[in-house]
């Protein structure tokens, strides 16, 4: 007896479960539905300088370069340029 009371105990506890109150209700449509929103434009970039991603381990000249504009006041920084298999020392422009 004490087995089917535990199963009807579990069966009413997992239909409560898929039961969703108001907030979580809301919150999962909020969360589901498809933006249609554009995507937001993407800041414009200068390349100050390319370096290949082959440089011998231990020595990133691309990291460097950065470092020393941003001693100048420039704002650069480093990014990855997977067609090109090189970094890329970039300023973003505003626009």
């Amino acid at each position: 007896m004490a087995n089917a009371d535990s199963t009807a105990t579990l069966q009413r506890a997992d239909h409560q479960a898929s039961k969703l109150d108001a907030f979580d209700a809301a919150a999962h449509v909020a969360a589901s539905y498809r933006r249609q929103v554009p995507p937001a434009s993407k800041p414009a970039r200068t390349v100050l300088e390319r370096f290949p991603a082959g440089a011998p381990r231990g020595v990133w000249p691309a990291e460097s370069f950065a470092a020393e504009r941003r001693r100048e006041g420039i704002p650069a920084r480093v990014v990855m340029d997977l067609d090109s298999d090189s970094f890329l020392v970039i300023v973003e422009v505003a626009s």
